[in-house]
């Protein structure tokens, strides 16, 4: 395993995260993704801890709490040390019917951790992150709500899930002229079917030096070596039932069609090669890997020892490219100049 700071923090986290979706399950949407019980959690936790993971990831609203409550229960049965893994969990989503039962506001923030804490069997969880976009609270309501989390050491570390790049640049602004903690991460979308974040999230994460974390790398199962032109709905994939993110299917069947032979020639997966893949890009931090079995798991696994040629990535990054969108065509057409070299005249005195 191979690991990274957490942004420009000094917390070491390990570049695959499991991430805890899959845990319980339960009714109606929940279901969908997933329905490992206690036992299989511990097993797959054990696997994970085994192989040198250190970084879990859950919300709130994962199966209705029992993701996170599967999560806790699980270091408690393996009697893993608290501070030798690294949670995350989120706040954002619906907990309840009241009317503040949801969101990022002050209140919603203060009720929210403290139930996640309960859950979780913790005193003080890693990184908190708002995980979705709130249209009503203003943000510095959001910041200083995290910022009294981070003073009194129930929350470590803070960082945000699927905002527009204006938002995240405005929350670190704020947050370096309040003198509050600042996001150290983003949770967002990103595979090689899906690259939209390079446009402005990635410039943006590289310039202020926050850490990446991956969701939903591969695409929603597209990527995971079951889909094909010829067969669009197996019946055995989440996604069938759960067409989700969005994604423009005819592009990743070329992306498809490429990685096979790569994949054949690494005797592995598409799943485990689109892994490796996110793992060259320098601005991903990790990668949030979910199973509901053990074979699933040691499969992504595999994606940290498998090296992709020099050759094999130009093919991938190219089927894949995003098409050119305004400003981004304009940038390089104008910069042209003021990247070659400049001869600047010598200084003269008189």
């Amino acid at each position: 395993m191979q690991y990274k700071t957490l942004g420009d923090t000094g917390l070491l986290v390990s570049t695959l995260c499991f991430g805890t979706m899959t845990f319980h399950g339960g009714t109606g949407f929940w279901k969908n993704i997933g329905d490992v019980d206690q036992a299989g959690a511990d097993q797959l936790i054990k696997a994970s801890i085994d192989a040198g993971i250190n970084f879990y990831d859950t919300a709130d609203v994962y199966s209705e709490g029992e993701s996170e409550k599967a999560l806790g229960q699980s270091l408690k049965n393996l009697n893993i040390p608290r501070k030798d893994v690294i949670i995350a969990t989120k706040v954002f989503g619906r907990t309840g019917p009241g009317r503040n039962d949801v969101g990022a506001s002050r209140g919603h923030i203060m009720d929210a951790v403290d139930a996640s804490l309960s859950r979780l069997q913790t005193d003080h969880i890693d990184l908190y992150q708002i995980h979705g976009n709130d249209s009503i609270t203003p943000i510095e309501e959001t910041l200083r709500a995290l910022d009294t989390l981070v003073t009194s050491g129930k929350v470590r570390y803070i960082g945000v899930s699927n905002w527009l790049s204006w938002k995240i640049a405005k929350a670190l602004a704020i947050s370096e002229f309040k003198h509050l903690a600042r996001f150290d991460s983003l949770q967002a979308y990103y595979s090689i079917a899906g690259r939209d974040i390079e446009r402005d999230l990635v410039p943006l994460l590289e310039a202020e030096k926050t850490g990446l974390l991956v969701w939903s790398p591969l695409a929603g199962g597209l990527l995971s070596g079951k889909f094909s032109r010829e067969n669009q709905k197996p019946e055995d994939s989440r996604r069938t039932s759960f067409d989700f993110p969005l994604v423009d299917k005819e592009r990743t069947w070329r992306i498809l069609d490429v990685m096979a032979p790569i994949a054949k020639a690494h005797n592995c997966s598409p799943a485990r090669i689109s892994l490796a893949w996110l793992l060259t890009k320098p601005v991903v931090t990790s990668i949030i890997i979910g199973a509901k079995r053990l074979d699933q798991l040691n499969d992504n696994l595999a994606a940290v020892d498998l090296k992709l040629t020099v050759d094999e990535l130009k093919q991938l990054d190219e089927v894949s490219a995003l098409p050119p969108e305004y400003p981004g065509w304009m940038l390089p057409f104008q910069s042209a100049n003021r990247l070659e070299p400049v001869a600047r005249p010598l200084p003269t005195t008189k």
